[in-house]
């Protein structure tokens, strides 16, 4: 498969995610309770390294010198934003945050590219839903202070018509696994009326898709194994593949689906297109928020002054 490809937009959706998993992983490996206990005396190996143990007390100064200003700075922001968000009454539903986390799985061409990039960040569904609260409620907060014209829709459309336009797409399943002969005894198994969906979950090697029946979605032409796609836009609806070499092994493919390349409208795309302008605004405009609402703010950083002052 092609390397997924994260689109401009996709850039706001991301901000927190990325900037949190720093402090997920701090507070996973340091709760802040290790540290008083060690600070008391009790400072627990954590490594041995040719019987030279590694303490608590020097993972958790690694960590402060490695990436602890960048967590501190990032949990100064999410209470600024929720500080900010409790001034004005503003709240975060699981509904809310399920809704953000389906626009981001949105912006991928199938559920297999969205489950490979949360796997490249180091992150599962949980971990973006945590992360994706203050992100939520940074939108709310600042979503009212955002205009668009007609003029910017219109101007947008025009600028990426060539993106807006839907390619020809197929739904399709597979099993992948290692070898010609575990695939073709697949191909057999399946003809003699074997379900697809349960062969995937135990046999396929796809660890994103074999929970699901080894669902990839919705996929476009290019976005997988230029085999795999040959095979996949060449199969009818309900049609399943025979043994098909990829570079990573043998894939078995299934297409439930096909959809026409289309055109859409301006109409059809506006509030598309009013969420992708909002997006890019977004992205802007909490950068100079949260830099305003620190100047504004008394914020006692310990971590950034020399040590004894």
């Amino acid at each position: 498969m092609n390397k997924t490809q994260i689109r401009s937009n996709r850039t706001w959706k991301w901000v927190s995610a990325v900037l949190l998993i720093c402090l997920i992983a701090y507070i996973a490996f340091y709760p802040p309770t290790k540290h008083a206990a060690g600070s008391a005396g009790t400072v627990e190996p954590v490594a041995k390294v040719n019987g030279v143990s590694i303490n608590s007390e020097q993972l958790y100064q690694a960590m402060l010198a490695s990436g602890g200003q960048q967590t501190l700075d990032s949990m100064i922001s999410e209470e600024l934003i929720n500080q900010e968000g409790q001034k004005a009454g503003i709240t975060v539903t699981d509904e809310d945050v399920d809704k953000e986390v389906a626009n981001v799985k949105g912006s991928y061409g199938s559920d297999a590219e969205f489950q490979q990039a949360l796997t490249s960040y180091g992150m599962t569904i949980d971990d973006l839903k945590k992360s994706m609260k203050s992100q939520v409620l940074l939108k709310k907060i600042l979503t009212p202070q955002i205009t668009i014209t007609d003029d910017e829709i219109k101007k947008y459309y025009d600028e990426n018509l060539e993106t807006l336009k839907v390619p020809e797409q197929v739904q399709a399943s597979h099993i992948s696994v290692a070898t010609k002969e575990e695939a073709d005894a697949i191909v057999a198994d399946l003809k003699n009326g074997a379900d697809f969906a349960t062969i995937a979950k135990s046999k396929s090697l796809d660890t994103a898709t074999k929970d699901n029946g080894g669902s990839l979605g919705y996929i476009s032409s290019g976005n997988m194994d230029e085999a795999f796609d040959t095979a996949a836009f060449a199969l009818k609806v309900g049609e399943t593949s025979g043994a098909v070499k990829t570079s990573t092994g043998y894939d078995i493919i299934k297409v439930t689906d096909h959809k026409a390349a289309s055109t859409p409208t301006m109409e059809e795309k506006r509030e598309d297109i009013k969420s992708a302008i909002t997006t890019q605004k977004l992205a802007s405009l909490s950068t100079t928020w949260l830099q305003d609402k620190k100047s504004q703010s008394t914020v006692e950083n310990y971590l950034s002054k020399p040590a004894g002052a």
